[in-house]
């Protein structure tokens, strides 16, 4: 039974609570006077500056501090932003997620992944060819230039060569010529130019990918293409945080990120051309897989070193 003394007692108790969390917000708004939220270009700077811009802006309103984008060259550069400390937040895909995971011996911890339209979560590796080719599968492209992303991208180059080693390719020997071109967008852009006859890329349905953006923005023509080949389900690209920095901090963060849809729909759909449902809270379990994954292309760096 509540008395009046019992309810002074827990009304005291929830001031004090009330206080410490005030005292708590407060005394990491000391230390972190800005976040730096770091991404890769899978697009031209401005392109990716346009997405972005409006969720930093909604997440900053929501921290109550500046959260700063910086636009990484490659994602070595993001990983070794966060091992310095200098990256608080950044955007991965699940193989170079656990390039940062393993590098800071776990200082780097994901966070969300984004729920597909479709309400599942993950990706695939599709490899883009010209309509005009007459290949229909990977081994009709033998002597061939090849264009791949990024060493540490996921389905720009570590499920691809995964998956061709399966099928007995070893890409660098099978192909005339092996591309890095840097960005999604720019393998795609290889095979439009003739540069490369094939190209890799992400891909989560026929209206949401990278090349759907492309399609969607004039740069190519959607009926110029098709896809010669599509891999198993990869588990979906992951925001991750320094996993020492506050507990407050980083609850704020997270809460931000799920209830963005709701709170800024507008900044939340131009993440994604208005594609995506929402973020799912991950944790380091669901890239299990991709250690794995990273384990082999390390052997097969090793062995060509």
């Amino acid at each position: 039974m509540f008395t009046r003394r019992n309810l002074i007692g827990v009304a005291v108790t929830g001031a004090a609570v009330a206080f410490a969390s005030a005292a708590s917000a407060q005394s990491w708004k000391d230390t972190y006077k800005e976040l730096v939220f770091a991404v890769v270009p899978a697009e031209n700077a401005s392109g990716v500056t346009e997405r972005y811009a409006p969720f930093m802006t909604y997440l900053g309103k929501e921290l109550g501090i500046p959260v700063k984008l910086r636009i990484a060259q490659d994602y070595a550069a993001v990983i070794e932003g966060q091992k310095a400390g200098q990256i608080h937040v950044g955007f991965y895909g699940p193989s170079s997620y656990v390039r940062a995971w393993t590098v800071t011996a776990g200082k780097v911890q994901p966070m969300v992944t984004t729920i597909n339209s479709d309400g599942s979560i993950g990706y695939f590796a599709v490899l883009w060819a010209k309509s005009s080719n007459p290949a229909q599968k990977i081994e009709d492209l033998k002597g061939k230039n090849l264009c791949l992303v990024d060493p540490n991208s996921t389905s720009g180059n570590n499920v691809p060569r995964f998956a061709m080693n399966k099928m007995g390719i070893d890409p660098d020997t099978f192909f005339a010529k092996v591309v890095y071109a840097g960005s999604h967008e720019n393998a795609v852009l290889g095979v439009h130019q003739g540069t490369c006859e094939a190209a890799w890329n992400w891909w989560n349905s026929e209206q949401d990918s990278n090349f759907s953006r492309m399609v969607k923005k004039g740069m190519v023509k959607a009926e110029d293409f098709k896809i010669v080949y599509k891999s198993e389900l990869i588990a979906g690209s992951p925001y991750a945080w320094l996993d020492d920095m506050p507990k407050e901090l980083k609850a704020s963060i997270l809460k931000a990120f799920v209830e963005a849809p709701k709170n800024d729909k507008a900044a939340f759909d131009k993440l994604s051309d208005g594609k995506d449902k929402g973020f799912q809270p991950v944790t380091h379990k669901e890239y299990e897989s991709a250690v794995d994954l990273q384990k082999f292309v390390d052997n097969l760096r090793k062995k060509k070193s």
